[in-house]
């Protein structure tokens, strides 16, 4: 299966060789966009692309498109009432503490990843565990496949990577864009240092989990 960090490098190469003037241009029709702008998903090589809302509207499910590309939502939840315990994250035998699973329609199944130094690493190990958690709290099921993750953060790290403990306090669950994770993936790496990513990581994982705190309405 193809790493999401490859993903976000075929975007910063996409966006490399489509930026004759100031600003970003849509990777499917040309149209200049703003920094801040949507993405699709190119189901079948696994890959973002940067879009024009015009292309974006296209391929929301209520747009006209196909099944080949799909808009990633702007959507960011928060479930407060949702908690996976330390037994529950010990069981997903995620080694740091941050992970993100989402839908992979080709596979048919659910993916996991966790970011690291190398960038994210997949998680190959059984998610009945996953499966059990989504069943227990019937909101996690409402993710949309391909394009939205849910993001999970251990309690008790000591810093970007976690390790062991990372899950004693328990773990939070969001429901964010897909690009939100890639984007978080590839931050981390460019600043990892050390064993557990050293303090320009960390200091960056909490200012994205305070984003994702504010997008999504907690604190």
């Amino acid at each position: 299966m193809t790493d999401p960090l490859a993903v976000l490098q075929r975007v910063r190469e996409g966006r490399a060789r489509a930026a004759p003037r100031p600003g970003e241009q849509c990777e499917l029709c040309s149209e200049p966009i703003a920094d801040e702008h949507g993405h699709l998903v190119d189901l079948k090589v696994r890959r973002l692309l940067c879009a024009c809302r015009g292309c974006w509207l296209l391929f929301t499910p209520d747009g006209a498109g196909g099944g080949h590309f799909r808009a990633v939502p702007d959507r960011w939840l928060a479930f407060p009432d949702v908690r996976l315990t330390p037994a529950e994250w010990d069981a997903l035998q995620i080694p740091v503490g941050v992970a993100f699973f989402f839908v992979n329609s080709e596979l048919g199944r659910v993916a996991a990843f966790y970011p690291g130094p190398a960038g994210a690493t997949e998680s190959l190990l059984p998610l009945g565990t996953w499966d059990e958690v989504v069943a227990a709290h019937t909101d996690l099921s409402t993710l949309e496949p391909d394009v939205e993750a849910l993001l999970v953060r251990a309690g008790g790290r000591g810093g970007a990577g976690g390790g062991a403990g990372a899950g004693r306090d328990g773990a939070e669950v969001w429901l964010v864009p897909i690009d939100a994770c890639y984007e978080l993936v590839g931050e981390l790496r460019r600043l990892w240092r050390g064993f557990d990513g050293g303090r320009e990581a960390h200091d960056a994982l909490e200012v994205f989990f305070a984003r994702v705190r504010e997008r999504s309405g907690t604190r």
